[in-house]
């Protein structure tokens, strides 16, 4: 029996696609398999190790799983972008937490060069974590999802004589949310990681880095080709449709040691795949992020998960924990 190969997963079949100048890309199990939203890193594995580039017949579009092939797919000119079910008014797919073009630009009302966010919003922010884990703290039991992260993450309010809010990357807070779900879980399941940022908050922001690159909250991006590409298995055509798979690229032993581990101390830290750095939500969800753990963590010095209870993360576009119970303790 081979471990590695999904039970619902199609043979490979001949590629309906024009073929490759180089060596030929093989149509290879769908994304849309029940096997693939089961376990969808298991699946990435495969992908990455026998399917470098085939094509999807189920999705339409090419799959690229390898972290050098899905990097260049984000930044090289020769791929533009293409809207996505779930972007905000038909816009782009959105890489990582922003919803822009791979130009994205922070508004006037965020300094994202120096990572921070406005007095007014952090302010806001801050106020917030405090008052929902100080109700969180006096329940025997509770669910962070919904009580915690479903709330924290918001748009920001227009106060009078301000510009409008910087575009749809800060007023989605849905990818927000979601991020900040995987970040808790993957820090619940270290409770001496959670002891580590007890004694040094600034661990906190490589934890936040950390998680979105092993838990991304988007999984697949899609891309167009302008021209051919030539790519790990062979050439992409012309005006293909690509679907970059951002949680297998992320998960890539090429890239990253032991990809599988949360690690916030691992030396080889990536930010490629999260979205631009210029992107206005990167400041504030990192915030948001922050100001949450160290609510959490202040007002629940006992925090751990509920007797018997596991995180299961879901879905394959986006993906994140639905639930988080906890014992506040």
């Amino acid at each position: 029996m081979q471990a590695d190969t999904p039970r619902d997963i199609p043979a490979p079949t001949v590629s309906p696609e024009p073929r490759a100048r180089t060596a030929r890309p093989r149509t290879g199990p769908s994304l849309l398999a029940r096997g693939a939203a089961r376990d969808p890193y298991r699946f990435y594995r495969m992908l990455r190790e026998q399917y470098p580039l085939s094509y999807d017949a189920p999705l339409g579009a090419w799959l690229i799983s390898r972290y050098d092939d899905v990097s260049a797919a984000l930044t090289d000119p020769r791929f533009t972008g293409l809207p996505q079910d779930g972007a905000p008014r038909g816009g782009l797919a959105p890489i990582g937490l922003c919803h822009g073009s791979p130009r994205c630009r922070p508004a006037d009302r965020y300094t994202v060069v120096t990572g921070t966010v406005p007095a007014p919003l952090a302010e806001r922010v801050e106020r917030t974590a405090y008052v929902l884990a100080r109700r969180i703290a006096r329940r025997p039991r509770a669910d962070l999802v919904e009580e915690f992260c479903r709330w924290l993450p918001a748009a920001p309010r227009r106060e009078p004589a301000e510009p409008p809010a910087a575009g749809p990357c800060v007023r989605d807070s849905a990818l927000r949310r979601t991020a900040l779900a995987s970040l808790l879980a993957n820090l619940l399941d270290d409770p001496d990681l959670l002891a580590a940022l007890r004694i040094e908050p600034a661990l906190a922001g490589r934890a936040w880095t950390e998680s979105l690159r092993r838990d991304p909250p988007v999984q697949v991006v899609l891309r167009r080709t302008v021209a051919e590409v030539t790519l790990s298995g062979g050439t992409l055509p012309a005006r293909a449709t690509v679907a970059c798979l951002v949680g297998a690229a992320a998960r890539d032993p090429q890239r990253f040691a032991a990809p599988d581990v949360f690690d916030p101390f691992r030396p080889d830290q990536d930010r490629a795949l999260t979205g631009p750095a210029g992107c206005p939500a990167v400041a504030l969800s990192r915030l948001e992020a922050e100001q949450g753990l160290r609510a959490l963590l202040d007002a629940m010095p006992r925090l751990r998960w509920a007797d018997g209870f596991r995180p299961a993360a879901t879905g394959l576009l986006t993906r994140g924990p639905r639930s988080l119970l906890v014992r506040p303790g």
